[in-house]
């Protein structure tokens, strides 16, 4: 599939974006790549601390300019996104790929230990293109925002958070269409994971709320309810990452679905 056009570039010689209907802050764009720049930007984010408030200020204008909001954190050990090696080159298009295929894949290679695939996980929202699915995906938006607002407060657990504009279709691109390289020892092609993370946009109403240099976290607008609700989606975070289970806390699917993902309206990843 063809590309969006970026709208970036723009910001170059309209740092506030005023044509494309935005009014930003001081901010910066990043081309960085661990091959060098890139030919366009993939990223702008904010120069000053952003707040409360940011996100929901920028969001409604972002979508019809081809932007989508996400919180990063440039205060970590790594840097901010220019020291991140970031790898837009070894990127395909999340749409060229299938969420259960990605999942089958990964759990018979990493996580399956003799056990079959169980198969997806029942949605948790409506799927249908109706008034209600409609309504439950604005709620997400919603949600994200509010949560974004308590990543954005001081003393949250971000040393310096940033609001930062991803030129995407949806937020479940914004890790591959900025090239992002946090579960590279994984697997290398982020698209594939955010074909994943389309197929939780649909089912679970997340979006993709925050980038450090290596972790995902992502807001749920209809977490699990119940324990065989978790547990079946414990088995896709088992597949799309291992390592939130065999290095985490909670060493069994059960436990993890009861403590990380029971009612749980954020989700997090990170990749050894």
């Amino acid at each position: 599939m063809a590309t969006l056009p970026n709208p970036l570039p723009h910001l170059a010689t309209d740092p506030t974006g005023s044509t494309l209907g935005l009014a930003l802050p001081a901010g910066r764009l990043t081309d960085a790549t661990d091959e060098g720049p890139w030919h366009e930007p993939l990223l702008w984010h904010a120069d000053a601390p952003s707040a409360p408030g940011d996100w929901t200020a920028h969001h409604d204008a972002c979508r019809p300019a081809g932007l989508v909001p996400v919180v990063i954190e440039v205060g970590g050990g790594q840097g901010g996104p220019e020291d991140w090696e970031l790898m837009p080159a070894d990127t395909s298009y999340p749409g060229d790929h299938d969420a259960e295929e990605v999942l089958t894949g990964f759990w018979e290679e990493y996580a399956a230990q003799g056990e079959a695939w169980p198969g997806l996980a029942p949605a948790t929202i409506s799927t249908d293109a109706d008034a209600d699915a409609t309504t439950e995906q604005a709620d997400a938006d919603v949600l994200a925002a509010r949560l974004a607002d308590s990543l954005l407060t001081p003393g949250s657990a971000f040393k310096e958070p940033r609001l930062a504009l991803v030129p995407a279709r949806r937020s479940a691109d914004i890790p591959a269409a900025i090239g992002w390289s946090g579960p590279a020892n994984y697997e290398s092609d982020t698209a594939r994971l955010c074909a994943v993370l389309r197929s939780w946009e649909d089912r679970f109403g997340i979006r993709v709320l925050a980038l450090t240099f290596n972790q995902l976290v992502l807001s749920v607008a209809a977490p699990p309810t119940t324990l065989a609700e978790a547990e079946a989606i414990a088995a896709e975070h088992f597949a799309f990452c291992p390592d939130n289970i065999t290095q985490g806390a909670h060493s069994t699917l059960r436990a993890y679905a009861e403590h990380e993902l029971l009612t749980q309206q954020t989700w997090s990843f990170w990749w050894d």
